[in-house]
Order: structure tokens, then sequence, then C-alpha cells
């Protein structure tokens, strides 16, 4: 089986041993680095919860979520589909809109300056607007996807 096919994103092992963790303590106001997506998947309409790693920014003004498995992963693809998603972040729902995939070098340029050599080899890293009001709550959500 060459590089090509083989199935993208993370080792399941990887998944299965770091979600409960990562979901118990996304979106939590204690625990700034991770937050809780929720989107839509863009064929179903299925709702998701994924807990990412937000990557602090030199602007408020946007969400740096990295990418290291690629910007073919499920979740990113479903939120370009549906034009933004809702990011429970430090225990506040956010409107996140304009989403758009980043190269390694401008993601690198919009993170805080002690992050800019790991940010700069994902890669590909997701940025999305954010919105100065909180979000609704989002409604009930499935698993990762």
């Amino acid at each position: 089986m060459s590089d090509s096919d083989r199935k993208q994103g993370p080792p399941r092992w990887a998944v299965r041993t770091s979600e409960p963790v990562a979901r118990a303590l996304a979106g939590r106001r204690w625990v700034p680095l991770w937050a809780i997506i929720h989107h839509h998947g863009r064929r179903s309409g299925t709702a998701y919860a994924t807990p990412i790693a937000l990557v602090p920014t030199v602007s408020e003004g946007v969400f740096l979520i990295g990418l290291p498995w690629g910007a073919k992963t499920n979740w990113a693809r479903n939120v370009l589909a549906a034009g933004g998603a809702t990011i429970r972040w430090k225990g506040r729902d956010h409107r996140a809109t304009a989403p758009r995939i980043v190269e390694p070098t401008e993601a690198a340029a919009l993170s805080r300056p002690a992050l800019r050599a790991v940010v700069g080899r994902f890669p590909a890293a997701l940025v999305l607007t954010r919105s100065s009001e909180v979000a609704d709550p989002p409604g009930e959500a499935t698993a990762a996807r």
C-alpha cells in the first residue's frame, strides 16, 4: 500500500486514547487551549461536536485551528461547506464564520510568536472570523467526525 492509498487522519489508537480526555476538558472555562466545535455533516446534516485545540493568535478577531492531519479532515470540510460553526470556548458559545484554509506560513503569522514554529509545521490551518456576540447554544450533537 502506497502512502497515497493510506487513509488520512490521526492513528486510531491516538484518537481512542486522547478523545475521552479532550472531550471532558474541551470548552471549559479553565481550559483555554481546548474547545468544542459544533458543526453539521455536509451530506448527512448530522450534528457533531468535535474537540479541537485553538491556537492563540495575535488578533482577537479570529479563531485559528491547526490541522496536523491536513485540510481534508472531515470536520474541517464540514465547517467549510457550512460556512461556519459554533465554537464552545472558555465556557461560552461563539459564532465562527467565513472559514478558510490557510497555508502554514499564514497560520504561523497569525499565531502568537511562541507557537509560530509549531504552527508552521502543520500542513494547513483553519481560520474563522470570531463574532463579537455569543452564539445561541448549539443543538444536540453526536460523536466527533
